[in-house]
């Protein structure tokens, strides 16, 4: 079963946790000194907030799903919406390791598409979105990063090969 993802990011960490455990009633799921989430039922939503410099704000959107076979859904519908895509792979983000990609509405609002497969110790690094980031997902070129082509789609968990 798919899961929405929203990402914020805040400038006061802590009080931002204190105000999201109210409204939510419950803890974090996940608290680190820069990260915090929560893994809801009601409403279904994996909700996240970090303090890692970004602006305040929705920082992205996205879709959690569970199994292989839904994540090669999700990336199907991804080819559908005829936008770029930034095929990330196994990739380790917001200590999570996990298989993703990345797309963006016409607007440029971010959309990740996810299947997280374990704990990670380290936020991670992901040097790969970043050029993806600052041309608002259109694939284009960046002062510092070049071209960004738009990747095919078709991620190790969906071809068969297993990740460890």
């Amino acid at each position: 079963m798919k899961r929405l993802h929203v990402h914020v990011s805040v400038d006061d960490l802590a009080g931002s946790i204190r105000f999201y455990s109210a409204l939510f009633g419950s803890e974090p799921t996940v608290a680190k000194p820069d990260y915090a989430k929560w893994k809801l039922d009601d409403p279904r939503v994996n909700f996240a907030i970090s303090s890692r410099g970004g602006q305040a704000g929705v920082d992205h959107l996205g879709i959690e799903v569970e199994t292989p076979e839904e994540l090669k859904e999700v990336y199907g519908r991804l080819q559908q919406a005829e936008r770029p895509v930034l095929e990330e792979g196994a990739t380790t983000c917001c200590y999570a390791k996990s298989e993703k990609a990345w797309t963006s509405d016409p607007q440029g609002l971010l959309w990740e598409s996810f299947l997280t497969s374990g704990e990670s110790a380290i936020y991670g690094d992901d040097a790969a979105l970043a050029g993806f980031r600052t041309s608002g997902g259109k694939g284009e070129s960046t002062p510092c990063c070049g071209a960004k082509p738009a990747p095919v789609i078709e991620a190790a968990c969906c071809s068969g090969a297993q990740n460890d």
